[in-house]
């Protein structure tokens, strides 16, 4: 049967950065981009040869915002990728080149061993294996000048090792479900290999800590099934053993199952087929965007809220360190304007990029985060009750604001005369008290279903500033809006209003109300 090492599925915190060790530095091809199946806004990567070969694979999940996560049993704790041994002398050389520190090489069941870590902690060890590699080095575009020949290149997986508290049965279920015979030991470590040649090296981890899933950590470990029919059967063997939760979902590029060995590890069982050239050329692997059907989400609404990032030679955006989590969204065609978007209660920074990116499709979009929060959702300000807001918070957070602009305007190079504010519900009431606070910040806002929520304007002259209230006529706080006109009015800014058949939520004609303000100041500029 067709056995071996499938893929190996890791988390991290660090998009960019993963991407420039894994494509730049290791010199992995990026052979496929998805959406989650869980989550339509968690970016998943895969890298491998340059065929995408199954048992080349390393793919990642990002958790922007993830806790790290903890090495233990129950869970894998190293890979190993393949390289021919003489190609040793090139890793060190390279690691050293980019800073990148090394342990070894060592000898490791009679293989030489050069150990790295990932941006993200996690241990990638380079393994030099005799004899014929099975996967096909990538020495393409668009990283040609990597500097890596096809003879020092990474062509597959080779091994990964897993941490166990109950070593025997892991080995004992791993050799009876998934083609895999016990080769050597060495201290506490048994190596397990398959008929196509790579390792699962499991360590007697007996009295260390159990792992825990965050960032920096490997996920799952994915073996090869040659067919449907293969993962079917063995799901029917481990159900007959019952085994526990078997779960098996059709990935499109592959078919798998979901398993807990006995020591609690994740395994899948991955079948070879369709892969990933089902709907995507040779030649363009890994620049289509896969977004699983059941979201029902347009392509470029999905591709807009996942983390951007450049391969190796494209421009990337470097995030700074400034008062909101915040997520910046770089325009194909960018004409230098940007929009600068406040999420409504329980949103997050990514909420408003796909209406964002509908209205004004060359603009630079910033998304923010508020930082209040209220029975764990995000919120720009604290409420004390219904209609009841916290003032201290609002001028607190509305002087936070402030700065975030002032900061983003320097950092991220920002024309003041082109930005505007975009908010929706919660985000627009604090950019109505921002504005009101702190107009030489807030100058221009599209305020989506807002109401008055600062008792004190400030008296600020606002003269020179604009705005945009869109209301809905079902809007259960429509009512509450007048008096947040009234305010900005009388202080001086120039205040349009518009009603349109919607409730509280956002609909396509708040985008068309908008880009009709927005042409109309620029044909008034």
């Amino acid at each position: 049967m067709t056995s071996g090492l499938h893929h190996v599925t890791l988390i991290t915190r660090k998009m960019q950065a993963n991407v420039d060790f894994y494509a730049g530095f290791l010199g992995l091809r990026l052979v496929k981009r998805t959406a989650g199946f869980e989550d339509a806004t968690q970016l998943h990567l895969f890298y491998g040869d340059a065929a995408a070969t199954p048992g080349s694979l390393v793919t990642f999940l990002a958790w922007e915002d993830g806790s790290p996560g903890r090495v233990g049993h129950g869970a894998p704790s190293e890979i190993g990728l393949a390289i021919r041994p003489d190609a040793i002398g090139f890793w060190l050389t390279r690691a050293l080149k980019f800073g990148f520190a090394t342990t070894g090489p060592m000898v490791e069941f009679g293989e030489p061993v050069l150990r790295l870590s990932d941006p993200d902690g996690v241990i990638v060890k380079l393994v030099g294996m005799s004899g014929d590699l099975a996967g096909e080095p990538w020495t393409g575009e668009p990283w040609t000048g990597s500097g890596i020949a096809a003879t020092d290149a990474i062509v597959n997986l080779r091994s990964v090792t897993l941490l166990s508290e109950k070593a025997d049965e892991t080995i004992a279920f791993l050799t009876r479900h998934f083609g895999f015979a016990t080769r050597a030991r060495e201290g506490t470590q048994t190596r397990l290999v398959s008929g196509a040649g790579d390792a699962i090296d499991i360590r007697d981890a007996s009295g260390f800590w159990p792992a825990a899933p965050g960032t920096g950590t490997i996920d799952h470990v994915a073996l090869r099934a040659p067919d449907r029919p293969a993962v079917e059967a063995t799901a029917g063997l481990l159900a007959e053993e019952d085994h526990g939760a078997v779960n098996a979902h059709d990935r499109k590029y592959f078919y798998s199952l979901y398993v807990r060995e006995p020591g609690g590890a994740l395994i899948e069982f991955a079948t070879d087929g369709p892969g990933f050239l089902i709907d995507e050329p040779a030649e363009t692997l890994g620049e289509a965007l896969f977004v699983p059907e059941h979201f029902r989400l347009d392509e470029a609404d999905a591709r807009v809220m996942l983390p951007q990032f450049g391969l190796p030679g494209e421009p990337r955006t470097i995030y700074r360190e400034l008062p909101f989590v915040h997520r910046i969204h770089e325009a194909d065609e960018p004409d230098g304007s940007t929009l600068i978007l406040l999420h409504g209660t329980a949103g997050n920074e990514t909420s408003l990029l796909p209406f964002a990116r509908r209205l004004a499709p060359a603009a630079r979009l910033i998304g923010l985060r508020g930082r209040s929060t209220e029975e764990g959702v995000a919120r720009f300000f604290r409420r004390k009750g219904d209609l009841v807001f916290d003032q201290k918070d609002i001028v607190a957070e509305a002087g936070a604001l402030a700065a975030f602009v002032e900061a983003a305007v320097t950092n991220y190079r920002l024309d003041p005369e082109r930005m505007t504010f975009i908010g929706h519900s919660n985000g627009a009431n604090m950019l109505g008290a921002a504005m009101s606070l702190h107009p030489a910040a807030i100058r221009r806002a599209i305020l989506l279903r807002p109401m008055k929520v600062l008792d004190d304007a400030g008296g600020e002259d606002l003269g020179g500033c604009a705005a945009l209230m869109v209301l809905g006529e079902a809007d259960p706080y429509v009512a509450q809006a007048g008096a947040l006109e009234e305010d900005l009015y009388k202080a001086g800014a120039a205040v349009t209003l518009r009603t349109i058949a919607a409730g509280h939520v956002l609909v396509a004609d708040d985008i068309d109300a908008a880009r009709d303000w927005l042409e109309s100041l620029a044909k008034r500029d």
